[in-house]
């Protein structure tokens, strides 16, 4: 996997996190419309294990440590935290 096309994973999953916590759960609790959080969090689900499985390819691709292979997942759990990974660890070679 290139670098790059690891960035696009990442920000279409953190979007798709955040689409999912500040749209569709709204949607689903305060409008009782849960469709939106069917769909956007199957969608969220494929972006999040792309994801993961793409960070342990760049801890070999980049030669990561464990604690940066561990930031970069612990930060796919968090909003905005694929953001703070492609800032902070991810160079162009």
């Amino acid at each position: 996997m290139r670098i790059k096309t690891f960035k696009i994973i990442s920000t279409l999953e953190a979007i798709s996190f955040l689409v999912l916590l500040l749209v569709a759960m709204p949607l689903k609790y305060l409008a009782d419309q849960p469709d939106m959080v069917k769909y956007v969090g199957w969608i969220h689900g494929v972006l999040f294990v792309l994801y993961v499985l793409g960070a342990f390819l760049m801890y070999k691709k980049l030669n990561w440590s464990f604690k940066i292979l561990f930031i970069s997942v612990l930060c796919s759990v968090i909003p905005f935290g694929p953001f703070y990974v492609e800032k902070h660890y991810l160079k162009e070679q």
